[in-house]
């Protein structure tokens, strides 16, 4: 017994030196299912991201487990309780109950399935012999939350992040209706509709598309590179609308699936993105024509639409049932943020070259900036995917079911690039355009 207490109080000493390390990497497994009364939350944490929270060992730094009962559940509240938010429609759920916390191996499956999870529960608990380290341990914890109806909507906000310096979280809802749905995420996600009617869809998605559109530099500096020669109406008019025509198109083309399943295509995606600013501006510089910008913006277009859809395929999880919804709502978010950028740049411009600098040196030279940065971006991306091997595809049946969806696909770029043909033809020779700053009194 002494050789016992001798050794927990070197491995609490042993806790206590540690306990501020932060994981690297840790995952968070969650599952969650109402019934009549209440909504079953379990967890599954490692234990290593218990921190400030000292367990009894003994020997090496074995968990001494039947003297560790106080200690999981202080983890169990401090880190696991206090950190998440459970919503009943709109209200917060305040009252909840630890029912069960308990110790389990690294190769422990229960959590697998929901019914596996909640019987392990019930097991006996690991004997004190068992050669468990703490960075090994995970920590399985059950809570409980009374309701009013479990046909109601949740929402959940995880504030797990704080748990490692990169967190993972993987939540499983089991709706009353047998449904299920799985999100995964990093970092606190805020607050998570785990069935969203329609119209929260449409709105996170909004929200979604302008913030992408207002974080992407790359996205923000193309659109800046088409409107700096072309600020009145009628071209303006015809380039963003051909650039949003094209990008809606291959937006929703990959969110059903039309994408290669390849490595390299998300980097040669990137690439071209960044070839697009390049080009565009050493076009603004040596001069351009709108009547042949707007078919330039729909081939380019077609390549950001791709790059829209890597932001989007994460957040897509989110859009429960409502799928095109989503797409439609994200990409509406998108425009938003681009008539912003629009909105806001155009005046500037116009003021910049009625006021600081002659309009055509002044192209030259924010264009020549623009084709700098893009340089840049160009020559990292193309690095990155030079380090990326290139096969041809196997001719097997796989391929032939690719080839007839992107023939699909084609035959739906050609026919809306020949439908905006038709729309702009009439204006194709038309050379009195009303300027914008006209238009809104400066001119």
């Amino acid at each position: 017994m002494v050789a016992i207490a001798t050794a927990m109080l070197v491995g609490l000493a042993t806790g206590r030196a540690v306990a501020h390390e932060v994981p690297t990497d840790v995952v968070i497994q969650t599952i969650l299912k109402p019934d009549a009364d209440g909504i079953n939350f379990l967890v599954r944490v490692p234990l290593a991201a218990m921190r400030d929270v000292n367990f009894p060992r003994f020997g090496p730094g074995y968990l001494l487990i039947s003297e560790a009962d106080e200690a999981i559940r202080d983890a169990a509240v401090i880190w696991i309780a206090r950190e998440v938010s459970l919503f009943e429609n709109a209200d917060r759920l305040d009252e909840w109950e630890i029912v069960a916390a308990r110790l389990s191996l690294p190769s422990d499956r229960s959590f697998d399935s929901y019914s596996q999870a909640l019987a392990s529960f019930n097991d006996p608990p690991l004997p004190d012999d068992t050669e468990l380290l703490r960075d090994q341990a995970l920590l399985d914890v059950l809570i409980r939350y009374p309701i009013r109806n479990e046909a109601s909507d949740f929402s959940i906000d995880p504030e797990f992040a704080r748990l490692g310096l990169r967190t993972t979280t993987v939540v499983r809802f089991l709706h009353a209706d047998g449904a299920e749905r799985i999100f995964e995420f990093s970092g606190n996600p805020g607050l998570v509709r785990l069935d969203p009617r329609w119209h929260h869809a449409f709105l996170r998605f909004v929200q979604t598309g302008i913030e992408h559109i207002l974080d992407g530099v790359d996205h923000l500096l193309f659109v800046i590179c088409l409107l700096i020669p072309f600020r009145r109406i009628r071209p303006l008019i015809a380039i963003v609308s051909s650039f949003t025509v094209a990008h809606s198109i291959t937006l929703i083309a990959s969110a059903f699936g039309l994408v290669p399943a390849v490595l390299w295509f998300p980097p040669l995606i990137e690439t071209l993105i960044a070839a697009s600013i390049v080009y565009m501006a050493f076009e603004n510089i040596v001069g351009s024509h709108w009547q042949r910008r707007w078919v330039i913006a729909f081939g380019f277009g077609l390549v950001h639409g791709f790059g829209f859809s890597f932001a989007l395929s994460e957040t897509l999880q989110f859009a429960g049932t409502h799928l095109l919804t989503s797409l439609l709502a994200f990409n509406l978010g998108v425009e938003i943020g681009q008539l912003l950028v629009i909105v806001l740049a155009v005046p500037a411009l116009n003021w910049l070259f009625r006021n600081a600098i002659s309009e055509r040196m002044g192209t030259i030279i924010i264009s020549a900036l623009l084709a700098h940065s893009g340089w840049h971006w160009l020559s990292n991306r193309a690095s990155d995917l030079m380090a990326y091997s290139f096969r041809l595809p196997a001719l097997d049946n796989a391929f032939l079911a690719t080839s007839m969806r992107w023939a699909m696909l084609l035959l739906i770029i050609g026919s809306a690039l020949w439908i905006l043909f038709v729309i702009y033809r009439r204006f194709l020779h038309l050379n009195q355009e009303p300027n914008l700053s006209q238009m809104s009194g400066n001119g």
